[in-house]
C-alpha cells in the first residue's frame, strides 16, 4: 500500500514502536519500501493491517502524532474502521486546554458520551478509572460556561475517604474538604488556567464543593457535575438530582466497582440508574476497558480486574445453587 513518506515515520512510530505492535497483532510483516508498505502474512491478517494503517494515515494528515493509543484502539475496531470513526472523533473538537493541547473523544464510548452530554439535560457516565467520565465532562462544562451557555459552574464529590481514615484535618472548613476535591481542582487548572479559575471562582461563578452542601439549594442556569456518584447514599442522590433548576445541565459520573461506602450499605448510583433507566431527557453511557485512554497498563490493569470478577461472581452463584 502507498504512504506518503512524510506521513511512514508519524505512522510507524519511534524505533518503529507502533508497526511492531500491529505486526505482533495481526500476525504480519510489514517492510518499508519508499513511498511504500509491503504487508506480508495471512489475508485476514494482511487485511486488518491495512485497514488499521488507512486509518492512521487519516488521522496523520489531520495532523495527529499517532498514539500507542491510537494504534491499539484502532487495532481492536479493524473490520469496523470503513466509516473512519477515528477521523470523526478527531473532528469532535471539545475545546483546547491552556497549553494548547485539544481535547477531544478518542473513543467511540467517548464520542457517544460527549454527544449525550451535548442532547440530554441529565447525562450519567459509568465506567473504570481512565475513560475520561470527569475529564470530558468538564471540558464540556467549561465550553459551555465560556460560550455563555450556562452562567455557573458546579462540581461537586461526596467527602468520603478511599478505604482510609484520614482523621481531623487541620484549616478552615475549605481546607479540610479541599483534599476530597483535588482531582477536580486538578481537571480546572489544566482546561481553565489556575488564574481564570480563580477569578471565577471568586465570584461565585464556578464552585467546587462536597455534596453535604448541596442540600436545600435550587440550581437554576448552571452546569453540575457529581463527580464518584458509586460514593453517594438513595437518599444522597435524590437530593442531588431534585436540586437541577431551569436551564441547567448534569452529569452525574461514577464507577461501580470502586465503592467506598460502609459495609452492607447501597450506592445511590446504583438505584438511581434503575429507577430512572426510562425517563426520557436522561442519557445513560457506559464506557468499558476499551474506552481506557490512560497508558496501556491500565487498561490491561482494568481488563483484569473485570475478568476476576466475573469469575468471582460465577463461583459465588455456584455456591448458591448448591446451597439450593
Amino acid at each position: 500500500m502507498n504512504i506518503p513518506a512524510q506521513h511512514l515515520e508519524n505512522l510507524f512510530g519511534q524505533f518503529d514502536h507502533n508497526i511492531k505492535i500491529i505486526e505482533n497483532g495481526f500476525g504480519v510483516s510489514a517492510v518499508n519500501r519508499g513511498d511504500s508498505v509491503k504487508i506480508i502474512g495471512e489475508e485476514s491478517g494482511v487485511e486488518a493491517t491495512k485497514n488499521v494503517l488507512n486509518e492512521l494515515l487519516s488521522l496523520s494528515k489531520r495532523g495527529n502524532v499517532i498514539t500507542e493509543q491510537n494504534v491499539r484502539y484502532a487495532m481492536s475496531l479493524k473490520e469496523n474502521l470503513g466509516d473512519h470513526p477515528l477521523v470523526k472523533m478527531d473532528e469532535d473538537l471539545i475545546c483546547h486546554t491552556i497549553s494548547g493541547k485539544p481535547v477531544k473523544p478518542k473513543t467511540i464510548g467517548q464520542k457517544k458520551y460527549v454527544d449525550a452530554i451535548r442532547n440530554k439535560m441529565i447525562v450519567f457516565g459509568m465506567g473504570p478509572a481512565g475513560t475520561g467520565k470527569t475529564y470530558l465532562a468538564m471540558a464540556m462544562a467549561i465550553t459551555a460556561f465560556q460560550a455563555g451557555e450556562v452562567s455557573r459552574i458546579i462540581l461537586t464529590r461526596p467527602a468520603i475517604e478511599a478505604g482510609e481514615k484520614l482523621g481531623f484535618l487541620p484549616g478552615d472548613l475549605q481546607s479540610k474538604v479541599d483534599p476530597y476535591l483535588r482531582p477536580l481542582y486538578d481537571a480546572l487548572y489544566q482546561i481553565m488556567g489556575a488564574e481564570s479559575f480563580q477569578r471565577n471562582m471568586e465570584k461565585g461563578l464556578i464552585e467546587v464543593a462536597p455534596l453535604a452542601y448541596m442540600r436545600g439549594r435550587t440550581l437554576d442556569n448552571a452546569f453540575i457535575i457529581l463527580d464518584e456518584a458509586q460514593n453517594t447514599t438513595p437518599a444522597q442522590m435524590k437530593m442531588f438530582l431534585t436540586r437541577i433548576g431551569f436551564g441547567s445541565k448534569a452529569v452525574i459520573t461514577g464507577d461501580g466497582t470502586q465503592k467506598d461506602l460502609p459495609g452492607g450499605s447501597i450506592s445511590g448510583l446504583d438505584v438511581a440508574l434503575k429507577v430512572l433507566a426510562k425517563v426520557d431527557d436522561i442519557g445513560i453511557c457506559k464506557l468499558t476497558g476499551e474506552d481506557v485512554v490512560r497508558h496501556p497498563l491500565v487498561q490491561k490493569i482494568v481488563n483484569a480486574y473485570e475478568d476476576y470478577e466475573k469469575n468471582q461472581n460465577k463461583g459465588r452463584k455456584k455456591n448458591d445453587a448448591r446451597r439450593k
